[in-house]
Order: structure tokens, then C-alpha cells, then sequence
């Protein structure tokens, strides 16, 4: 006899998952009576790291003047609350304590993306899934890095661990890449501005001879 959903482990992250969501509605009403700025960009953050990635998500906070502090911890926040949700799910859904047609089909199509890079973990272990989650590479993150430790039959405190610390590693990382970029944005337009000039001075015959050459075969 199967146990009931929530007294298993996947379950239990489950309802850690919609503990998780009510929390962070109650942070966007509050914010919603006092600084409606700051609960337009909780939740568009949400949205950013549901549908877009949690470099979105980063850069949004940064552009609406989140600290350091609070822009890690949030975006660590929503990467653990949708993690909590897929990662159940996904289980669940291969254990058979959730039969719901159109999740069972979203699961498979993460099964695939999953399956595709598992063996390139499988060898490394924790290390490896840390590195997977961490990497800003199309497919990679926490997601799709806590479903291979699924696969791989990884501990759940390892597996947990390994996505947890490869995301909190991408977060600061993307964090002062962002501070970094938007500080010396006015010099970086100033480099490609020179870049730009130094590739036309070197390359000015060719330029010439291109704009010669179409009006001599204009004129023919």
C-alpha cells in the first residue's frame, strides 16, 4: 500500500513548495499597500525566473535598486520555491501518486532534456550536478540539475545540496557580472565604439573599394 502524498519525502517538498508560494504572496501584498513598485517587481522577478531564467530575474531587481543582499536571497528564494514544485511533481508523477494527464506530459518533456545530460554528470557525482546547475548554458540550472540527481538515484540531501549550491553560486555570480557591467556601462559603449572604429580604419580600402565597386557597375 502506497503511503499518503504528503508523509513521503517527495510530498513533503511539495507542501514545502506551497508554503513557499503562500509566503511570497503575503510579501507581495504587504509591499502592495506601502511600495507598489517593490511588489511589481517581486512578482514580475517570479514570472522572470518561471519563464525566463534567473539571469532576467537578477537583472530586473538590479534595474529597480535591490541591494546585493536582498537581490541574492530573493532570486535563491524563487529558485528553491520552483524547484520544490518540479522536482515533486516530476516524481510523483513517476511514482503514480499524481495521474494528471497534461503534468504527466510536461514531466516527460523534461525526462527528455534531463536524460540528455545525464551521463555527462553521471561520472562526477556531486560535483558534477554542482557544476551542471551552475553554468549559464542553455538547459542547464536547477531544475533540470535536481531531476538528473532523481535519475542518477543521488541522496536527496546530496542531490538538494549539489543544485542548492550550484544556484546560489550562479545567483552571486550573475549578481556582480550585472553591478559589474552596469557600472562601467558608459566605458563599455566607449570600447565598442573604439573597436568599431579601429575595425573601419584597418579595413577602409576594402570599404572603399566595395562602394567603388557598385557605383563603376552602376554606371556600366
Amino acid at each position: 500500500m502506497k503511503q499518503k502524498l504528503f508523509h513521503t519525502p517527495e510530498g513533503k517538498i511539495l507542501l514545502t513548495g506551497f508554503i513557499l508560494t503562500f509566503l511570497l504572496l503575503m510579501a507581495i501584498g504587504y509591499f502592495a499597500f506601502i511600495d507598489m513598485e517593490t511588489a511589481k517587481t517581486l512578482g514580475l522577478t517570479f514570472f522572470a525566473h518561471a519563464f525566463g531564467g534567473r539571469a532576467a530575474g537578477i537583472g530586473l531587481c538590479i534595474m529597480n535598486g535591490f541591494g546585493a543582499t536582498a537581490t541574492i536571497v530573493y532570486n535563491f528564494y524563487l529558485e528553491v520555491l520552483i524547484v520544490c514544485f518540479t522536482y515533486s511533481i516530476f516524481a510523483l508523477t513517476t511514482t503514480n501518486y499524481i495521474r494528471v494527464l497534461w503534468l504527466t506530459k510536461l514531466m516527460g518533456k523534461l525526462a527528455d532534456k534531463a536524460v540528455e545530460q545525464k551521463d555527462k554528470i553521471q561520472s562526477f557525482g556531486w560535483i558534477g550536478l554542482f557544476l551542471f546547475v551552475m553554468l549559464p548554458l542553455p538547459v542547464t540550472g536547477p531544475v533540470v540539475g535536481s531531476v538528473i540527481g532523481y535519475m542518477l538515484r543521488i541522496n536527496l540531501a546530496r542531490n538538494f545540496s549539489a543544485t542548492g549550491a550550484g544556484t546560489l553560486a550562479a545567483i552571486i555570480a550573475w549578481f556582480f557580472c550585472f553591478d559589474f557591467l552596469e557600472q562601467r556601462f558608459h566605458a563599455i559603449q566607449y570600447i565598442f565604439a573604439g573597436i568599431i572604429l579601429l575595425v573601419l580604419l584597418t579595413r577602409y580600402k576594402s570599404i572603399i573599394k566595395f562602394f567603388s565597386g557598385n557605383k563603376t557597375d552602376s554606371n556600366v
